[in-house]
């Protein structure tokens, strides 16, 4: 381990990310910390319905798998190993590390970290007058009727960098941010402390960046044609230094791109704000700078930060009840009125959608005039139901659509036979004070209490960009994406866009021209919703937060594509008027 760099890699962005990465990051080049994110809102799910069938489990298997590859390595080269895998049951997963080394004939020191769990203290936090209100919704948990299931509070990196101090090779986490399992490890090696704001902040832009494995590294990209082997894309690595500055970078040989663009998709990645909250630190993402240091290594540097809020958020889940779903495949001419058809000749048989809690219909068009295919003629109509009674939205809504296949419209078929309804879950965001969260360590029998950090109203000024005129003159009608790339995720139900540009006057030609108010119009679906526009000037981006477009949330979410994945490429499709002098005409 060098005393001026510390090479913190990512083997995992999501439980059920590539097996061989841990394996790859070890073998690939020269590492000091192995981390792997392992968790989201729809993980803590489930890992909830693991448990239910086995109380033992409630952690991210996979882990235990890719250990069994490279913890011998890890151990003889002195890498350290820092994870979110321990979900629901850090205990358990520690545990399981713990016969796994023996097993194996490893000599490893494992601490897990605990405190994350607010569900058995949730009465007591509300008879203290913690009202858990919901972020986006602002009504207190009180009013829910439904069971929650599961109550997670995001803990910061102090846990992580008391394991380490006290030896530990490997740090099982729960439901930590997923920037601490870089900034523990960072503010570990360099000694940062609970106040060196901007140094902190740096440690948490590197863990957003890597946070989401080749997500960074060209995977997900919106200009994939410029990724070379993409599909042998190389996992990401953040070259920290004391100051806080970082170099992104990858395993030399390994497919995939480094690059000012790939790392500002990543960076615009599921935010919201120009402040990035986190419970050790606020992140000015309007202060980063990125430059392009040499093939595949971009410099991160200029990060500002301020004192971290006085609350962290919680990640609540509750059982919302059952839901199903039938697609009936419409195809040739007159589709609108297949669609109304089909759908009217279901409520009769099933007496009505108001017998449902909910009921969502949505016709999707994907038919061609003068097709090439027969496929190309298909369009779809996805008919929802939910209710809590699983009876009433499982074999007596699907039977009723199948029922329907010789005595409706012409060229009837459906995409599934009958089934029977699933179980949901519903996100329900909110805050607790941080003072109340037990942060603790747990190592060799030992429990250790981590005190959260302080909050104070200290600011920051981060100096303005400026950004020339807008350019005028001849437009030409055009695709979006032929000017900017996008990102675009989900935050509980609400999704964001990120679109950045190469040039700064590209960059002023966007800001001028994509208002709130013009994007709604491009996207007509968000015109009911809230939409908040932010620009980062310091990265050629705007972002944009569209307010409740998923519902619930990704596990209660009727939308096809419920993580919003999708959307920022649905965006750059948009047709406007670009200047001339902008693509080149």
């Amino acid at each position: 381990m060098s005393e001026n760099i510390l090479r913190i890699a990512n083997c995992s962005g999501f439980y059920g990310d590539r097996l061989s990465a841990a394996r790859e990051m070890v073998e690939g080049g020269p590492i000091d910390i192995l981390t792997g994110d392992y968790l989201a809102e729809l993980t803590m799910m489930i890992l909830f319905k693991d448990r239910m069938k086995n109380p033992s489990a409630g952690f991210a298997k996979t882990f235990l798998r890719q250990m069994e590859e490279v913890l011998g390595a890890c151990m003889e080269r002195g890498i350290k190993i820092v994870v979110n895998a321990g979900g629901l049951n850090p205990a358990g997963l520690a545990e399981e590390m713990e016969k796994l080394k023996q097993r194996l004939g490893i000599k490893a020191t494992v601490a897990h970290i605990e405190g994350d769990d607010l569900l058995p203290r949730l009465p007591e936090l509300q008879e203290q007058g913690i009202e858990l209100r919901h972020l986006d919704k602002d009504i207190p948990l009180s009013s829910l009727q439904q069971q929650v299931v599961t109550a997670n509070a995001y803990l910061g990196a102090w846990g992580i960098v008391e394991a380490l101090n006290r030896g530990a090779d490997v740090v099982i986490c729960p439901r930590v941010t997923d920037a601490a399992l870089t900034l523990g490890p960072a503010a570990w090696k360099f000694g940062w402390g609970r106040e060196d704001w901007d140094q902190l902040a740096a440690g948490v832009v590197a863990g957003h960046i890597i946070e989401c494995g080749a997500q960074c590294t060209g995977g997900n990209y919106s200009f994939f044609k410029d990724v070379p082997n993409i599909d042998k894309i190389g996992f990401p690595i953040a070259e920290m230094h004391a100051d806080g500055s970082f170099v992104v970078t990858k395993h030399p040989g390994t497919g995939g791109l480094v690059s000012v663009g790939t790392v500002t998709a990543q960076l615009l990645y599921e935010i919201q704000g120009l402040r990035y909250l986190n419970p050790d630190v606020t992140t000015r993402f309007d202060s980063i700078r990125l430059t392009q240091e040499g093939p595949h290594r971009v410099l991160v540097s200029g990060v500002k930060g301020e004192p971290a809020p006085s609350t962290t958020k919680v990640c609540i889940n509750y059982l919302g009840g059952y839901k199903n779903k039938m697609t009936f495949v419409l195809s040739g001419l007159d589709i609108d009125e297949k669609a109304r058809l089909a759908e009217s000749t279901l409520w009769k048989l099933l007496g009505g959608h108001e017998r449902f809690a909910d009921a969502d219909v949505r016709l999707v068009r994907s038919d061609r005039p003068d097709p090439y295919s027969n496929d190309d003629t298909f369009a779809y109509l996805h008919v929802t139901v939910k209710d809590p009674d699983a009876n009433k939205v499982g074999r007596a809504f699907s039977n009723k659509a199948v029922e329907m296949a010789l005595a409706n419209y012409p060229g009837f078929f459906i995409t599934s036979p009958p089934g029977e309804a699933t179980p949901f879950g519903v996100y329900w965001p909110a805050l607790v004070p941080s003072e109340l969260v037990a942060h603790t360590v747990v190592l060799g029998g030992e429990r250790v209490a981590i005190a959260p950090t302080r909050a104070s109203a200290l600011k920051v000024d981060v100096p303005a960009v400026k950004i020339a005129a807008a350019p005028t003159g001849n437009t030409e009608r055009a695709p979006l994406g032929l000017l900017c790339g996008a990102r675009s995720g989900d935050k509980g139900g609400n999704a964001n866009v990120g679109l950045w540009v190469s040039n700064p006057s590209a960059y002023a030609w966007l800001a001028h021209y994509l208002t709130a108010d013009r994007f709604q119009e491009l996207i007509p679906e968000s015109m009911p919703l809230k939409v908040e526009r932010f620009e980062l000037p310091n990265l050629l981006s705007l972002n944009f937060v569209v307010y409740g477009l998923l519902g619930d949330g990704v596990a209660a979410s009727t939308r096809s594509d419920p993580q919003a994945k999708s959307f920022g490429e649905f965006v750059r499709a948009k047709m406007v008027d670009i200047p001339k002098t902008l693509l080149g005409a």
